[in-house]
């Protein structure tokens, strides 16, 4: 099952942000454009985790944290208030309203996916698990494992590192030169070959003579991961 969340914003842009990297992270999502929405939303259903504004039209993100936690059936729903508010009186108040963590604007989708895996691991653990699928092969980052169809690949660390980083990425070209910056790191000197010693290794573990290559070599480009093959 994947998580439930409730994204609670009245700012189109953003709600569409969240939904479009929540949907993409393995999430579902929910929309609501203001706090009345919102409530009654968690009224017909129960939200495993509420992104939730401050500022919002009609009932506050304050408002909606403090009814839900007065609800006995959504009392223990993990709530993360996201505001423009920085404050350290701000960020108590919200807290001391029954948020369990609070991020400010303007925030980067990976400290929310980070802050939401605490969360969840905190409150929701048997929800925390921070899977990757595509196809018949999964990748497990919490126990750095890698499954395909009914087998354990054994991969290691660069290996790992790489298929992570294209699987999050399917169907997008990577040159040598990106994917040593995102793998390797900027700081580190690697010649750009190295990136096909690795690929060639990867292809190896997780291939066998009956499945296809999801690592599509894109001639003079690079890269690309693409489950449907090539």
């Amino acid at each position: 099952m994947k998580p439930q969340v409730l994204v609670v914003e009245d700012e189109d842009a953003l709600a569409t942000l969240l939904q479009y990297n929540l949907e993409k992270e393995g999430y579902q999502v929910t929309l609501a454009g203001d706090g009345e929405e919102a409530l009654m939303l968690t009224g017909e259903a129960i939200p495993d985790l509420v992104l939730v504004d401050w500022m919002l039209p009609k009932v506050s993100g304050i408002e909606v944290c403090r009814r839900l936690r007065g609800r006995h059936e959504t009392s223990n729903v993990p709530i993360i208030m996201l505001t423009a508010r920085g404050e350290e009186t701000d960020r108590v108040r919200g807290l001391d309203t029954g948020a369990d963590d609070y991020i400010v604007k303007p925030f980067s989708m990976t400290e929310l996916f980070a802050r939401i895996r605490a969360v969840l691991r905190r409150i929701r653990p048997g929800l925390a698990e921070d899977l990757i699928t595509a196809g018949d092969i999964a990748i497990d980052r919490v126990a750095h494992r890698v499954r395909r169809a009914d087998r354990e690949i054994h991969l290691g660390p660069t290996e790992f590192r790489l298929l992570d980083y294209l699987m999050q990425h399917p169907g997008r070209v990577f040159s040598r030169e990106q994917l040593l910056d995102a793998v390797w790191g900027s700081d580190v000197y690697v010649e750009a070959r190295t990136v096909d010693v690795h690929v060639g290794r990867l292809r190896k573990a997780i291939n066998n003579a009956a499945e296809t290559d999801p690592i599509r070599t894109v001639r003079s480009a690079g890269y690309s991961f693409d489950i449907s093959g090539s």
